[in-house]
């Protein structure tokens, strides 16, 4: 835990499963099992993960968890969907009921831990009236901070469609969050070459959260909705290492528009928040020079596979503290 006088840790990259939840998709799942030889499985709709053990873990027990971030040094988390449950591809309906379902359990779960536990809103994006309908419950109703959603949630994140959502976000003061899923349109990732050595979250997270940037910096965005906060995870992939070559794009490229040309890439893609979960100290000081120190924030992927050491350094953990403070406009709250 941090000291009385330091500002507190906040993991804002937290993914929680819930029991309730399950078969709240209808024959989509989630659901948990365990082959018989006690190899645990996952399945969401035709597709099963096997061998993540989330039952009797942090992420479905949040005395574990707590314990767990206790002995971690973190003070808060924000609490997400699994990515595996983002349902893009259900029917609106049904993507709607498992959201609800899915924020009302987390919500609980936040209440039993009032001073460590926030909550982030799951939305059925596919039916952006169903989204922001949901949202404006989770935000008002349920006490949730921010709203999580697919990098890719069926249509690129500067498609007109998601305007309205954006707006929503921005007029109920709640930052939203993006974050890969790594299942392709049949289960398992589209490009076969992703399904050998867990490319697909290696590569594959890193890929899709690349295009997440150039969608909200190219596609206008942050333009449209300039008091828009969106956190990309796992530091926004791999646009630190090309945002040299973004900058240039805009200056010879005919898609960009007037705004990007006048200001350039650097000008808006300073506007976006990512975590530094990226491993490795090299990671970490080419995020922090492509994008600066301002909109960065702590996050760990809490009990993942690839949680490991925390991605943060002496100097820069008050610096990630304060931030995520502001993004989850938390001062004065806590």
């Amino acid at each position: 835990m941090s000291g009385p006088s330091a500002a507190p840790v906040i993991d804002v990259h937290a993914h929680a499963v819930l029991e309730v939840s399950q078969g709240a998709a209808g024959a989509a799942g989630p659901e948990l099992g365990a082959d018989a030889d006690g190899r645990p499985w996952y399945r969401v709709g035709d597709y099963v993960l096997h061998g993540v053990r989330y039952r009797d873990s942090p992420f479905t027990d949040v005395e574990l968890r707590i314990e767990a971030m206790d002995r971690a040094g973190i003070d808060v988390q924000l609490l997400s969907p699994n990515p595996l449950t983002y349902f893009g591809r259900l029917d609106g309906a049904s993507a709607a009921a498992f959201a609800r379902t899915h924020n009302d359990a987390l919500a609980e779960t936040v209440r039993s831990h009032p001073r460590r536990l926030l909550g982030a809103a799951q939305l059925p994006v596919q039916d952006v009236d169903a989204s922001i309908a949901e949202l404006q419950r989770a935000v008002r109703e349920l006490g949730m901070v921010a709203a999580y959603i697919d990098t890719d949630p069926g249509c690129t994140l500067d498609d007109p469609a998601l305007d309205r959502l954006y707006s929503a976000l921005v007029d109920l003061d709640v930052p939203l969050f993006v974050h890969p899923s790594p299942l392709g349109a049949q289960g398992p990732p589209d490009d076969e070459r992703l399904r050998r050595f867990d490319l697909d979250l290696l590569l594959g997270f890193a890929y899709d959260e690349t295009l997440a940037v150039a969608a909200l910096v190219f596609g206008g965005v942050l333009e449209r909705h300039p008091r828009l906060d969106v956190c990309v995870s796992h530091g926004g992939g791999a646009a630190a290492f090309l945002a040299g070559r973004f900058e240039r794009a805009v200056t010879r490229r005919p898609w960009a528009s007037e705004q990007l040309r006048e200001h350039g890439f650097a000008h808006f893609y300073r506007r976006l928040w990512f975590d530094t979960h990226v491993h490795g100290e090299d990671a970490l000081r080419l995020l922090t020079t492509a994008a600066g120190t301002d909109r960065l924030v702590f996050g760990t992927n809490f009990a993942g596979w690839d949680a490991g050491e925390p991605d943060r350094s002496a100097e820069l953990s008050d610096v990630l503290s304060r931030n995520a403070q502001r993004l989850l406009r938390l001062d004065g709250h806590r």
